[in-house]
């Protein structure tokens, strides 16, 4: 197309010749000019650009630039009488004025390129978040104008990227996340603004919309389209995505403002299992504040000393003595009080703050092995719970020893608990990290087992102590056969590996009778004790049998 013209002498005449410059070899080339008649262009109208052409005003000569996608085309022409040649003046003329040309319009290419690069995505081409912004500013304001005008934003996250991401490698990921921008904008209609907010983050501006419902309509085509299978080199990929919806039914002060509450609503499509849309709604607003204040309190909470430990007994199935306790967090807040950890554990995950808190547990755990084994014949052991952050960060291993070693603790009495599902999650744990924890002496226990359909030829290969069966079956071990039979398939499974089995949430005498008959191992739940402040542990380190009387 057209890229720029500039005029040094008004055409009143067809001229008869031109001189034309090639974009790839820059030679000069004479050709017929009859019949040549330019497209009406923009004038450069950049002053001092301008005042570079001065000089070549008035002259017999006339000048066009186009754009073409090698290079760019330099025309000019002259008054020879002879449609073959240009004078030498002329030819002069016109390498002095391409010297000008070639210095504007690699100028202008230079100024445009950062432009776009400045307000879209360098790797799909999609607009930006300031250039969606932007757009979002320019839909509010035709809202304010008018009153029936409506407009939503959808904020659209791919479900677990991070994990295609690590098995499949960046190369991938970036081509998946190109093929992902392209099957939305096919979705999208004709006037739909969508834009990559960054990492697997898009966002679209549905204007103009008939009625709100139709927004929802959208997000419902967005998830049937992205659900079909993508195929980035010889794979075959299968995604889905989180959609949190945002309408200008409300009324915002910012562009932001609305875009954030989409990510809210998002936020809160994703918790539900993610592959489905969410409506934004004025609770959401509530709990993302309140999540922010608990983010902010818990960063305080560590370096405070806030945080507790509460210990509650895991007892002999046979015997009834007290066998160790499991170490449970808890957060004594300056204003809330007491804190459980359904309120901040999650939170913590989710910002990194578990990492520290969890290096804290370990710490304070071996000071308490050290302090109520001493002098017993008959060692305690201790369990602790850990997220995936936890064990996947690098230094876990070596924190473990450090700890133990600070409080000559023996490594035994530390037993360390990770889900089923974690296992199933990240092959690492089980090639290189469980390994390098039994290598220390340190008890790896399965927590929460029966829930994440672990194969048992797996289970075999684990390097794991004990298997902790989820409380879910044990709640339901007398009224429902089906969950006696899982459990009793279970215990005999583990004793067949050498693996000891402790049930979890037994709160009736029933419950204990029928898992001695079945051989479990131990047992903690509410029916022997409570969690256990530091107060309380010692006068119970005597208690000889925990039988309920």
């Amino acid at each position: 197309g057209l890229f720029l013209q500039v005029v040094a002498e008004t055409l009143k005449a067809p001229r008869s010749a031109l001189l034309y410059q090639q974009p790839s070899t820059r030679e000069l080339v004479c050709i017929d000019a009859r019949g040549f008649a330019p497209d009406a262009a923009v004038v450069l109208g950049d002053a001092p650009a301008h005042a570079q052409f001065q000089e070549f005003i008035g002259t017999p000569l006339c000048l066009w630039a186009f754009d073409e996608p090698s290079g760019f085309a330099l025309v000019l022409g002259g008054n020879a009488e002879d449609g073959d040649h240009l004078t030498p003046a002329d030819r002069e003329l016109a390498e002095a004025a391409l010297d000008v040309f070639t210095n504007i319009i690699e100028r202008k290419r230079a100024e445009q390129r950062m432009l776009h690069d400045a307000f879209h995505d360098s790797l799909t081409g999609l607009p930006n978040r300031t250039l969606f912004l932007e757009h979002l500013e320019q839909a509010m304001a035709r809202a304010q104008r008018s009153s029936g005008y409506l407009f939503s934003v959808l904020f659209i996250d791919v479900d677990r990227f991070k994990v295609v991401n690590d098995s499949l490698g960046h190369a991938v990921g970036d081509e998946l996340l190109i093929a992902f921008g392209q099957r939305l904008r096919q979705t999208l209609r004709a006037g739909d603004v969508l834009a990559r907010l960054g990492s697997d983050e898009f966002a679209v501006l549905a204007d103009d919309l008939a009625e709100l419902g139709d927004a929802i309509r959208l997000a419902e085509r967005i998830r049937t389209q992205v659900q079909q299978p993508f195929n980035p080199g010889a794979q075959q990929v299968f995604l889905t995505a989180s959609t949190g919806i945002a309408r200008n039914a409300v009324r915002y002060e910012s562009a932001a403002d609305l875009l954030r509450d989409a990510d809210i609503a998002m936020y809160r499509a994703k918790a539900s299992g993610g592959g489905r849309h969410r409506m934004f709604d004025a609770d959401m607003h509530a709990a993302m504040v309140e999540r922010m204040q608990v983010e902010t309190d818990l960063h305080r909470a560590v370096d405070d000393g806030e945080l507790r430990l509460v210990y509650q007994p895991i007892v002999d199935v046979t015997t009834g003595a007290l066998s160790g306790f499991e170490a449970l967090m808890r957060w004594r807040h300056p204003v809330r009080g007491l804190v459980m950890p359904s309120e901040f554990i999650a939170v913590a995950e989710d910002t990194g703050m578990i990492v520290p808190m969890g290096r804290w547990m370990i710490g304070e755990v071996c000071r308490r092995l050290a302090t109520i084994n001493r002098g017993r014949k008959q060692p305690l052991s201790i369990s602790v719970n850990l997220s995936d952050k936890e064990f996947l960060q690098p230094g876990l291993v070596d924190a473990v020893a450090d700890a133990l070693r600070a409080n000559a603790v023996a490594p035994e009495l530390l037993h360390l608990e990770l889900t089923e599902r974690m296992l199933l999650a990240h092959a690492r744990m089980e090639t290189e990290i469980l390994p390098r924890l039994k290598e220390l002496g340190v008890r790896v226990m399965i927590d929460d087992f029966g829930t994440g359909y672990s194969s048992l030829s797996r289970l075999a290969r684990l390097p794991i102590d004990a298997l902790k069966i989820d409380y879910s079956f044990i709640r339901e071990l007398v009224r429902d056969g089906g969950s006696s039979e899982i459990v009793r398939a279970i215990v005999a499974l583990a004793h067949n590996l050498g693996i000891s089995v402790v049930a979890e949430g037994v709160e009736r005498e029933e419950q204990l009778a029928l898992l001695r008959e079945i051989g479990c191992d131990r047992a903690q739940g509410f029916l022997f004790s409570r969690p256990l402040d530091d107060r309380r542990v010692a006068p119970v380190l005597l208690r000889e049998c925990w039988f309920p009387v």
